[in-house]
């Protein structure tokens, strides 16, 4: 891949649906002065080919968007429905009114749904469209997809009981929210550049890998390297950092990558 291939990817948010500091909470983590331990809820912006794809817009997107100065956005890729993923979306608004076009917002179609039921008013627009409504394009996924002359692969996970989706892009993979990853979806994860995956915390939870279970499942898809995220407090990143494998790392807000 040269220079202008590249792919990079920021992490927008590398939190747990509570973000860290954690309201009302003084543990060492949320009092924490290292400032990889301040967590938003998790998101990831992709560019390549001069196209900007940001996954899931979080609580804190417009934050986000400052502290990353984001300028444009051509598509975003749900992975579910969740509060922490979903509820920037009216931030859009911004992008859709400077960029004067839809935003194409990318789904499983149960996701697609619940968006338009939650954000009706977003979807669907003909005709004059102010800058105070996000005027956006819903995608139903069902399968692979091109995007910036680009193969998207939306990986079918395990979140708990519900089904959510990860997405690879090239050699890059983001798999968050998972308790398990299924076979089919193990298969569509081979010889990647960076995995990027959910470890909640050190002890067991019914939805997310914790800690052992995301590094048992890191070695089995045997990615060059391997980013953790959706972090809670319980995890603080400097006790953390140094006790994991060598190819094995945990994210932090703001972190930029290039493949």
């Amino acid at each position: 891949m040269s220079n202008d291939e590249k792919i990079r990817i920021t992490f927008l948010g590398t939190g747990t649906s509570h973000g860290i500091p954690m309201i009302a909470c003084r543990c060492p983590v949320c009092a924490s002065d290292d400032s990889r331990d301040k967590r938003h809820r998790s998101s990831l912006m992709v560019e390549y080919g001069g196209g900007v794809i940001i996954i899931d817009t979080t609580p804190e997107f417009r934050l986000q968007c400052l502290a990353n100065n984001i300028t444009r956005v051509d598509a975003i890729l749900y992975t579910h429905t969740h509060a922490d993923h979903i509820f920037g979306l009216d931030d859009l608004r911004r992008f859709t009114a400077m960029q004067n076009q839809k935003i194409p917002c990318y789904g499983s179609p149960k996701t697609i749904k619940t968006l338009k039921t939650i954000f009706p008013y977003a979807f669907g627009h003909t005709g004059i469209v102010y800058s105070e409504i996000p005027n956006l394009l819903d995608v139903e996924v069902t399968g692979p997809f091109e995007f910036f002359g680009k193969t998207i692969i939306p990986l079918e996970l395990c979140h708990g009981w519900d089904k959510v989706l990860g997405f690879r892009i090239e050699n890059i993979a983001y798999c968050t929210d998972c308790s398990e990853i299924p076979p089919a979806a193990m298969d569509q994860l081979h010889g990647l550049d960076i995995l990027i995956l959910d470890a909640l915390r050190y002890t067991p939870h019914p939805t997310h890998f914790n800690l052992d279970q995301a590094l048992i499942a890191a070695q089995k898809i045997n990615a060059r390297k391997t980013y953790l995220t959706h972090i809670a407090h319980e995890i603080k990143h400097a006790d953390l950092e140094t006790k994991l494998p060598a190819n094995i790392f945990l994210s932090y807000d703001g972190q930029q990558l290039s493949v």
